[in-house]
């Protein structure tokens, strides 16, 4: 049997959209009723938003797929960083998440950069999450030491 793996998060909403309190909550308890609504999306003010959790889930989702193709080829990587900037645009049918720049910094010793490089668009394309996205996903990546 195939494994099939559920994760849940959850929200609580009260209010309209602009004066609305909403609370994020994680099945793992990383986050529990965390704070967001209209003004920590669209006005800068605290609190999160859904861009910045699947930017850091994107981030996640890669940087494991990384490793994994990085051990496969016989690499073990001495450190990985990944960002992931979300971008949320306004058009004409409302608003949509257009892009997901991911940028790496990765230190694996005895690996050239064009492998590096190679490996890293292998793990970007096959990430769970970047298959789950509609939209265009970019990589910059970097060998650093």
């Amino acid at each position: 049997m195939a494994l099939k793996i559920k994760r849940r998060g959850s929200v609580v909403w009260g209010g309209g959209i602009k004066d609305g309190k909403g609370a994020i909550s994680t099945e793992s308890g990383a986050l529990s009723q965390y704070p967001y609504g209209f003004s920590s999306r669209f006005e800068g003010q605290p609190g999160s938003n859904p861009e910045e959790l699947l930017g850091a889930a994107h981030a996640a989702c890669f940087t494991m797929a990384l490793s994994l193709v990085l051990t496969q080829a016989g690499f073990t990587a001495d450190s990985l960083e990944t960002s992931a900037e979300v971008t949320l645009e306004q058009q004409d049918d409302g608003y949509a998440i257009t892009a997901v720049h991911l940028t790496l910094k990765g230190k694996v010793p005895n690996i050239d950069a064009a492998t590096f490089d190679d490996l890293a668009g292998k793990a970007k394309v096959n990430c769970p999450v970047s298959k789950v996205l509609n939209a265009q996903i970019t990589l910059d990546s970097e060998l650093v030491g």
